[in-house]
C-alpha cells in the first residue's frame, strides 16, 4: 500500500497508464460507488495525461444511460433496477469501447444520451489516434458485460456511509437531505452491495485508490489472480479476469 499526496497518486496512475503496451487506444476504467470521487479523479488524471502529451478521450457512464422511461421498471428506488436496468452497455461497447479496442477502426462516439434533456444523443463520429487514452468513469464497470474491454482497471474505494455525506453536500442545491439519503440508502448503496457480492470488483481491479481522505489518498497495485498492473512492468492489457 502506498500513501502520499494527491499529486503523487496521480503521478503513479499516469505511470500505470503509460506502461500499458497495446496497439490501440488504452481504455482506462475508473470504477467505484456514487460520490466516491470517480469523476474528480478521472478529470485530474486526464489533465496529467494531457500535460504528458497524450491525446485523452474523457467519457462517463452517465452518457450511456437508458432514457428515464426505461430506467425504472422495478421502481425509482429499486437497487436491482439500478444495477440491471440503468445503463446501455450494448451501446457503450458498440460505439466506444469496441472501436477503440483490438481490431477496432478507432471511429468512436463518446455518448448516446443527454441526461439533462432525457433524450438520445448522437455526437459526430471521431477517429482516435492509436496512442490515445480513454479515461472512462462510472459505476459497475467491472461487470461481465464490460470487464474484458478495459486495458487498465482502477477502483475508487470509499466507505459507503461517507458517500452519503458527500452526496448530501454535492446535491444540496437540487435535493433535500432526506431525498438524497433515501436515494442512497434504498437504491445506490444496496446496488453497490449487490455488485460487490456478485462481481467482486476490487478482485478485478489493477489499482485500488482509497479515497476516504482525498488529499491524502492511499493506493494499492494488485498483481494476484492474473491481474497485472502497469506499475509492475509493461504488459499487453489483454489479461483481463472475467467477473464471477
Amino acid at each position: 500500500m502506498d500513501q502520499g499526496t494527491r499529486d503523487e497518486m496521480l503521478g503513479s496512475l499516469a505511470e500505470a497508464v503509460g506502461s500499458v503496451a497495446v496497439a490501440h487506444p488504452t481504455r482506462v476504467a475508473i470504477d467505484g460507488p456514487p460520490a466516491a470521487g470517480k469523476t474528480t479523479l478521472a478529470d485530474e488524471l486526464a489533465v496529467v495525461l494531457r500535460e504528458q502529451g497524450r491525446d485523452v478521450i474523457r467519457a462517463t457512464i452517465d452518457d450511456f444511460l437508458f432514457p428515464r422511461a426505461q430506467r425504472y421498471p422495478r421502481g425509482e428506488y429499486s437497487a436491482e433496477g439500478c444495477y440491471f436496468d440503468a445503463h446501455d452497455h450494448d451501446a457503450l461497447n458498440r460505439v466506444l469501447l469496441d472501436p477503440l479496442g483490438p481490431g477496432g477502426d478507432r471511429r468512436f462516439q463518446y455518448a448516446v444520451y443527454d441526461r439533462t434533456a432525457d433524450s438520445a444523443l448522437s455526437p459526430p463520429v471521431t477517429t482516435a489516434p492509436a496512442d490515445a487514452v480513454l479515461v472512462f468513469d462510472g459505476v459497475f464497470l467491472m461487470r461481465p458485460e464490460l470487464i474484458d474491454r478495459w486495458d487498465l482497471r482502477i477502483f475508487v474505494s470509499t466507505a459507503l456511509e461517507k458517500t452519503v455525506d458527500r452526496a448530501v453536500i454535492r446535491e444540496h442545491r437540487v435535493s433535500s437531505r432526506a431525498e438524497v439519503e433515501r436515494r442512497w440508502r434504498e437504491r445506490y448503496i444496496p446496488a453497490q452491495q449487490l455488485y460487490f457480492t456478485t462481481v467482486r470488483p476490487t478482485h478485478h481491479a489493477n489499482i485500488i485508490v482509497h479515497n476516504d481522505e482525498p488529499q491524502l489518498p492511499a493506493w494499492r497495485t494488485q498483481t494476484h489472480n492474473h491481474v497485472r498492473s502497469g506499475l509492475a512492468g509493461r504488459w499487453s492489457g489483454r489479461g483481463a479476469c472475467r467477473a464471477v
